[in-house]
């Protein structure tokens, strides 16, 4: 029992990844699945997608690998987070599609308790700002619209959990309802000083405290899979949100290191300790990881459009057939154009929070092209984590003007992270193992199963594939930084 097994359930796919005890991937096997659009601005999986991706892409990991249940110690999960499900208890059958982070359809009712002046005691208990982001509004929606399900709630007949939750039940045939500190901390009715859910806010969102799973540490005793998926038990032992698995796979172990993910969205988390930094630049105080029953804290900020843009330029504007393709288009772009994209396509995330804002371009001429846009996407990736990183400097100090570890798909373009960095003025890091959200459950999962050692012998693995340093004058960054900036306040107003 020398293997982990790394359930990654993302926005767009789920994967599973097989590393070996020195966290080493021996194989992986990845399947998409269908985005469901309502209406304009929502949102929403479902949650049998969600489900049986995972379960077929464990089971196709393990068959590439050739291994059999018996040699899996442990299972570990990383998630889409703030994704929202509710199910009955007794059937395990959702009463509605999943409603996904993205998804904007209770901007009003976050208006409506701003109005109301809930937002400062939110804040302060939850680290979170009043967004649809959230799923605290989402469980209120649920239990509004859909016949039966507040007196159901009330009754204890449902179960509420964010993926990870959805996944544990299916995987342990409805015998555990559990989530980590991580997820739990992103629902907005969770109090992450105290650390225990929070009956007022509970209260105030109409959410029944017994919708709620059980809160865990992100290396414990989650359950054990059915014997009939695998072809035998299988404990799961570790589970955390994506982005703080991340954390944990990129060894930001110490107060003041960051690290920045680029997949769908993109999500920076600065490392603050133990202590429980309030944002004064809307930034988010979350909890990086919990071990032991102690949880480290970080701020984030989140960018809801990065690897998303790309998508765009592919299923939007078909000016690609493959993400590979942009790196060229923007060495091929006239760089005097200065042609800016401002990807609100769903709302500005962090430091902005405008739900209400959508996607804009400036400074097009008759002569721009696809190269144009191209070169724009990638560098709005860049614009919008400059914008996180002045928060975060703003926050916490000259700490966070070090170096930023990148990870996730976005990272493979040398052009994009060259950009990354000089946009920054900062060194940026890409490890040898860009994975690093699989890589950190596996590795959470590992370290309870007794097969991994501590977080600083984990640190002590991890590797440099390539340092991007800045080389872009001061005076030009200054002054594209500035564009982008007269940019996003044009986009704000409209």
């Amino acid at each position: 029992m020398n293997h982990i097994l790394a359930i990654d359930q993302g926005t767009t796919s789920s994967r599973a990844i097989l590393f070996d005890c020195d966290l080493r991937v021996v194989a992986s096997a990845q399947e998409e699945f269908p985005q469901h659009y309502p209406h304009p601005g929502w949102v929403e999986h479902d949650p049998s997608d969600l489900w049986s991706t995972v379960a077929a892409t464990a089971r196709a990991a393990m068959e590439k690998a050739g291994i059999k249940a018996d040699s899996i110690a442990a299972i570990g999960i990383t998630n889409q987070r703030e994704t929202t499900l509710i199910w009955d208890r007794a059937t395990g059958q959702p009463i509605h599609n999943a409603i996904v982070w993205q998804d904007r359809r209770t901007a009003d009712t976050c208006s409506a308790l701003k109005d109301a002046g809930h937002e400062p005691m939110i804040t302060a208990r939850t680290g979170l700002l009043l967004d649809p982001y959230f799923s605290a509004t989402k469980v209120k929606w649920l239990l509004d619209h859909v016949d039966g399900a507040r007196a159901r709630a009330e009754a204890g007949e449902l179960a509420f959990g964010t993926v990870d939750s959805w996944l544990i039940w299916n995987l342990t045939g409805g015998r555990a309802h559990v989530t980590d500190a991580t997820n739990a901390a992103r629902t907005m009715l969770y109090n992450i000083a105290k650390g225990e859910w929070d009956a007022e806010i509970c209260a105030l969102m109409g959410v029944p405290m017994a919708l709620l799973p059980e809160v865990k540490d992100c290396a414990a005793d989650f359950g054990m899979t059915r014997a009939d998926l695998f072809g035998r038990e299988i404990p799961i032992l570790g589970v955390a949100g994506d982005q703080q698995a991340a954390t944990v796979g990129q060894a930001c172990f110490a107060p003041g290191m960051m690290k920045s993910t680029y997949g769908t969205g993109c999500f920076a988390l600065l490392n603050t300790g133990a202590d429980m930094v309030p944002s004064t630049n809307r930034l988010l105080t979350t909890i990086a990881y919990q071990l032991n029953g102690k949880p480290t804290y970080a701020l984030e900020g989140s960018i809801f459009i990065a690897g998303a843009v790309v998508q765009w330029l592919r299923d939007g504007l078909r000016i690609i057939r493959h993400a590979s393709e942009t790196q060229a288009l923007a060495e091929a772009a006239e760089e005097a154009q200065g042609v800016i994209l401002v990807p609100a396509f769903t709302g500005l995330g962090a430091p902005y929070w405008r739900p209400d804002c959508r996607g804009a371009v400036y400074g097009l001429t008759r002569n721009s092209g696809p190269a144009e846009m191209a070169r724009a996407a990638l560098e709005s990736v860049g614009y919008q984590t400059r914008d996180l990183l002045e928060a975060m400097r703003a926050d916490w100090g000259a700490a966070s003007k070090g170096v930023l570890r990148v990870d996730g798909g976005m990272t493979a373009s040398d052009w994009a992270m060259q950009f990354l960095s000089d946009i920054l003025g900062a060194p940026v890091d890409r490890p040898k193992v860009t994975e690093t959200t699989a890589l950190g459950a596996a590795y959470l999962a590992g370290m309870q199963a007794g097969i991994c050692g501590t977080p600083e012998e984990f640190a002590k693995g991890w590797a440099l594939d390539h340092r991007f340093e800045p080389q872009m004058e001061a005076e030009t960054r200054d002054a594209k930084y500035t564009r982008w900036g007269r940019a996003v306040q044009a986009t704000m107003s409209v």
